[in-house]
């Protein structure tokens, strides 16, 4: 079981541990902070992150940022990868494609789920992530592929 995977299984028992889990994902990468993920769910396969509409991620128009859907996209997929793939292997994202559907305006939730099942590998391949962004309303608003480049790790 991956090191984030045994952390978020402990902290999520305790009050206020979701909020400290994200917390601490947002110390190990600084720049997701700018989101302030909730963490709702993670395990293998599955993890969803809630992030507020607040003035911090604002466009000029008043719905939430293009870059701050792009953020919890980036977020949700990498902490999905890191609990699903062997632990024999590592990764980074090497591709996004996105879709703007309707104005992101609420509560979002960011849900990333593999298109297939990871596996041990003795060379780097492509895994592909879809992530759905929807509204208190359950209406899709944004939607990503990335493209996660999984590889053996080197000290493995």
């Amino acid at each position: 079981m991956s090191q984030a995977l045994s952390l978020y299984r402990r902290l999520v028992t305790l009050p206020g541990g979701r909020w400290l889990y994200g917390r601490l994902i947002c110390f190990k990468a600084p720049y997701f902070a700018t989101i302030a993920p909730r963490f709702v769910a993670l395990e293998p396969g599955r993890c969803a992150v809630d992030i507020r509409d607040r003035r911090r991620v604002h466009n000029h128009i008043g719905t939430v940022h293009a870059i701050a859907l792009c953020n919890a996209a980036e977020l949700t997929a990498g902490m999905m990868t890191d609990v699903t793939i062997p632990s024999r292997m590592r990764w980074i994202p090497r591709s996004m494609a996105v879709e703007y559907l309707a104005k992101a305006k609420g509560t979002l939730r960011a849900e990333a789920t593999p298109v297939s099942a990871a596996a041990e590998a003795t060379s780097g391949y492509a895994w592909p992530v879809n992530v759905s962004v929807r509204n208190a309303a359950s209406e899709e608003v944004f939607r990503a592929r990335i493209d996660m480049w999984v590889s053996p790790r080197k000290d493995a």
